[in-house]
């Protein structure tokens, strides 16, 4: 099952202000990911502080809050509820996005991007989520190749 949610003010912004990085050598993100945390995680908080679950119960990004934090994977992650935070903590692996939350189409090609709430898919029962919703058109493409490559590349491109 594939969603395919729309693009967002924010994610447009993200992809203008993001262009100079797509447009660097390959030298320059490789320095740039040699400390790269195992979670996306801008100031320590996964996701942008959105609430994973959400993406499978609510069909769609869903803010999260400080007030239903957890702890996990080396980041804070935030839930809307106590419900959706339990429901993470029973099955964190289930719940959190491939790659850590790192652009899966970053990762199939072989480096880390950031990602925004909005560029998301479920495919074959994963949460993936993508750097805008114009690398997300690229990513569906051809997500079975796409995961293909993200596995073989996860985690070593955090190295």
């Amino acid at each position: 099952m594939t969603y395919t949610p729309t693009l967002s003010r924010r994610a447009a912004l993200g992809l203008i202000a993001a262009v100079p990085v797509t447009l660097a050598s390959p030298l320059i993100l490789r320095s740039a990911s040699a400390a790269t945390p195992k979670v996306y995680a801008e100031d320590g908080i996964a996701i942008d502080g959105t609430d994973a679950v959400a993406y499978r119960t609510e069909g769609a990004p869903t803010p999260g809050s400080a007030d239903f934090a957890f702890d996990w994977n080396g980041a804070t992650w935030h839930f809307s509820s106590a419900e959706t935070r339990e429901m993470f903590i029973s099955g964190p692996e289930y719940y959190a996005p491939a790659y850590g939350g790192y652009c899966a189409f970053a990762v199939s090609q072989g480096y880390t991007a950031s990602t925004v709430p909005e560029a998301w898919t479920i495919h074959d029962d994963r949460l993936f989520l993508n750097f805008s919703r114009r690398i997300q058109r690229r990513w569906a493409r051809d997500i079975p190749g796409n995961v293909v490559k993200g596995d073989a590349n996860w985690p070593g491109v955090l190295a």
